[in-house]
C-alpha cells in the first residue's frame, strides 16, 4: 500500500456530503474512506458502532475485512494525515451489500461516475478544475468567490511544488509550514483560525471571505517567488521563506484594517449563507 499512501487525497461530494478518497496512480483506481461511505449511506450517529455491528451480521465480510479495507493514509477528522480503513470501488460495492439503504443504487452510480471521471482527468487535467467549479456552484458559492478559490488552488500548487524541490515532506511538514504562515499573516494557527470561524472538520479555505482568500494567496505567492530566488534545500530554510512571504500578506492585512476595520472574519458559510458570505466586501 506504499504507493497508495504517497498519492494525494481528495474530498469527493455525494449529495453534498463529503467522502474522502485517494487515487492510486499505479492501479488507476480510487480508494474511499469506509467510514465516510457508511456515514453517507446510513446517516448513523455512531458510524464505528454501525460498522462493528455490520461485520457481526455478515460473517463473510468480517472474514475478508482486512483484504477489502486496507489502511490507507488520508486526512483524518483532526486535519492530520493518518491511516484509515479504505476500500476500492469493488470493495465498497461489497460493503454496500450489507447496508440496507435507499441510497445504495444512487451511490453505486456515483462511484462508477467518479471512476470514469478520474480516468478522463488523467487525459485532460482541465476537467478536474471544471468539476471543482461545478461542485462549488452546487454548494451555492458566488462566481466571484469561485474564481478566487480556483486561483488560490493554483497558487497553493506553485508553493507546494517549491516545497517538494526543497525536500519538504508532504503531511506533517506541509502542515507545519502552512501553520507557520497562518500564524504570521493572520496571527492565528490553523487550529485557532478554524476555531475563530467555528469550524471542525470543514475546509478552512472554503470558509474564507474573498479578502481572506486574497491575503492568503498573497502570502503563498510571495513565498513561492522568494523560494524560487533563494532555492532552499531543507525544511528550516523553507520555513524562513514561508515567514517572509506571509509577512508581506500581514503588512497588507494591517493596512486594510487601518482603513476598513476587521479583515479576519469570524463568520463561515453556514452562519451567513454561502452567497452572502462570499459576496461580502471589507467593512460591510
Amino acid at each position: 500500500m506504499d504507493k497508495i499512501e504517497k498519492a494525494k487525497s481528495k474530498v469527493q461530494l455525494f449529495e453534498q456530503q463529503q467522502v474522502r478518497s485517494v487515487w492510486d496512480k499505479e492501479q488507476e483506481k480510487w480508494y474511499f474512506s469506509v467510514q465516510d461511505v457508511v456515514q453517507v449511506l446510513t446517516e448513523t450517529i455512531d458510524v464505528k458502532d454501525y460498522i462493528k455491528k455490520m461485520k457481526k451480521r455478515d460473517a463473510e465480510l468480517n472474514f475478508n475485512w482486512g483484504t477489502i479495507c486496507p489502511p490507507v493514509e488520508m486526512i483524518a477528522a483532526d486535519g492530520k494525515k493518518r491511516k484509515i480503513q479504505a476500500a476500492d470501488i469493488e470493495g465498497i460495492f461489497r460493503i454496500i451489500q450489507s447496508i440496507p439503504s435507499k441510497k445504495a443504487e444512487p451511490f453505486k452510480m456515483w462511484l462508477a461516475k467518479v471512476g470514469s471521471e478520474r480516468i478522463d482527468e488523467t487525459i485532460d487535467p482541465e476537467l478536474s478544475i471544471e468539476r471543482a467549479i461545478l461542485n462549488y456552484r452546487r454548494l451555492g458559492y458566488s462566481e466571484n468567490w469561485i474564481n478566487q478559490r480556483i486561483k488560490s488552488i493554483e497558487v497553493r500548487k506553485g508553493l507546494t511544488d517549491e516545497w517538494d524541490k526543497s525536500g519538504v515532506k508532504q503531511g506533517e511538514e506541509y502542515a507545519l509550514l502552512t501553520d507557520l504562515m497562518y500564524k504570521t499573516w493572520a496571527d492565528m494557527t490553523t487550529k485557532q483560525y478554524k476555531q475563530h470561524k467555528g469550524l471542525k472538520k470543514e475546509n478552512l479555505r472554503d470558509n474564507m471571505t474573498n479578502v481572506e482568500l486574497i491575503l492568503n494567496m498573497l502570502a503563498e505567492a510571495s513565498a513561492t517567488e522568494l523560494s524560487q530566488k533563494a532555492e532552499p534545500t531543507n525544511l528550516s530554510e523553507s520555513a524562513q521563506i514561508a515567514v517572509s512571504g506571509a509577512e508581506v500578506a500581514k503588512d497588507a492585512r494591517k493596512s486594510l484594517e487601518l482603513r476598513g476595520g476587521e479583515v479576519i472574519s469570524r463568520k463561515n458559510a453556514k452562519q451567513l449563507g454561502t452567497n452572502e458570505l462570499f459576496d461580502n466586501r471589507l467593512g460591510e
